[in-house]
């Protein structure tokens, strides 16, 4: 009973702690993410009052938080507009790769970690946050933008190119044989088919066994189908995200809307928990030893993926300050950097990797939800400069 009421007491501490800081943010017209992850360092590991009680709840809290974000945001888009993005910006795809694995393999030899931590380090900086960019889309009502698709393609396509990599880096730090990462990258393979094939062939199937005139029946049959099929992908080496988001894509019109109002409250409350969540596995005294080569790297990622954001958006023809919008929105890591980091730290490749990663990431996380509140007024601005040149040549 005790630890039934210390479990109680210190959620309930931590749920109206987010909702001051949710309420403080909103207040000076800030994203709270970055207010969650402080929250997350103060009340973690080396932090000043660590939590205890409720540990557990919180780190299956976070993967729900992830798993709602990406789901919420497949409902956004259909299974043809999703292949048509796919397909056109699968040239950018490969340029997002290049330029933002390139840093991090760089950096893991310059280093001298050596190829195995080089690898693990690329794939650190390559892969944007779908979770943090997902809530900012939302923070921000920005889903509907004309930039938002190309973003979307693009974190789609990183997160299935994680479905490649994470089978072949396990493998590699569990020095496995070829043939067992053979087989689990063919597992990966088959299984982001099948949830494909499903989500355009089958789609009305779907929808009819979901359908429902309660809306009690219909939240527990959604929210069950997601977490279901989230495990299902987490289960065959593919990202619980990726099969959440499939699931999103699947869904349309009345019914998609319907699913988004009735679970809006339910993902707000467990993406909240997910970025506490990310704080409080951060231990504060590891960090300022690797604060530089941290800090340096992050600048880099956050010129590359501008770069990766601002040319994909233009070559899909959007604006000047949409494209802008775009870069912004990929410069947050976030989960699957803390994931891959974890398989080097527990496989031993090095023990400064962790700490490195965790500040890169912090860094990164807390700067995107900023830099995307600046980069529209500022974009705006250099456009109304540049028209204003443009009609003084021209009356010159």
């Amino acid at each position: 009973m005790d630890s039934v009421a210390s479990i109680l007491l210190e959620l309930g501490a931590v749920i109206i702690g987010l909702g001051i800081l949710s309420a403080l943010a909103g207040r000076f017209g800030i994203s709270p993410i970055p207010l969650y992850l402080l929250a997350g360092l103060a009340f973690g590991i080396g932090g000043v009052a660590p939590l205890k009680a409720t540990e557990g709840f919180i780190e299956v809290g976070s993967e729900i938080g992830v798993v709602l974000l990406l789901f919420t945001l497949g409902l956004e888009y259909t299974v043809s507009e999703l292949f048509g993005t796919m397909r056109k910006g699968a040239p950018m795809g490969l340029l997002d790769l290049v330029l933002n694995a390139t840093p991090g393999v760089a950096i893991g030899l310059l280093l001298g970690w050596g190829p195995v931590a080089a690898t693990v380090l690329g794939g650190v900086t390559f892969v944007t946050s779908s979770g943090v960019t997902a809530k900012v889309l939302s923070d921000l009502q920005w889903l509907g933008n004309r930039e938002t698709p190309t973003v979307l393609s693009i974190l789609v396509m990183e997160d299935l190119a994680m479905a490649i990599y994470l089978p072949i880096v396990t493998t590699v730090l569990a020095s496995l044989a070829l043939a067992q990462a053979s087989l689990g990258l063919a597992i990966a393979v088959v299984a982001v088919a099948a949830a494909l094939l499903i989500a355009a062939k089958f789609g009305g199937v779907v929808e009819r066994f979901l359908h429902s005139p309660s809306n009690e029946i219909l939240v527990l049959k959604v929210l069950g189908l997601v977490l279901l099929v989230a495990g299902l992908a987490e289960h065959a080496h593919v990202s619980a995200a990726v099969g959440a988001f499939l699931v999103g894509i699947t869904l349309s019109g009345e019914l998609a809307q319907s699913a988004r109002e009735l679970l809006e409250p339910v993902k707000d409350i467990f993406a909240a928990i997910f970025f506490v969540f990310f704080g409080l596995q951060t231990n504060p005294e590891t960090l300022p030893p690797v604060l530089g080569v941290a800090a340096l790297l992050a600048v880099v990622g956050i010129a590359t993926k501008l770069i990766t954001g601002l040319l994909a958006a233009r070559r899909a023809g959007v604006g000047t300050v949409g494209a802008w919008r775009a870069g912004a929105l990929l410069i947050p890591r976030g989960e699957f950097s803390i994931v891959i980091a974890g398989f080097a730290v527990s496989a031993g490749v090095n023990s400064r990797l962790g700490p490195l990663v965790a500040a890169y990431v912090l860094i990164l996380v807390v700067a995107g939800p900023l830099i995307t509140r600046v980069v529209e007024p500022m974009a705006k601005g250099w456009v109304r400069r540049k028209a204003r040149r443009a009609r003084a040549r021209a009356a010159a």
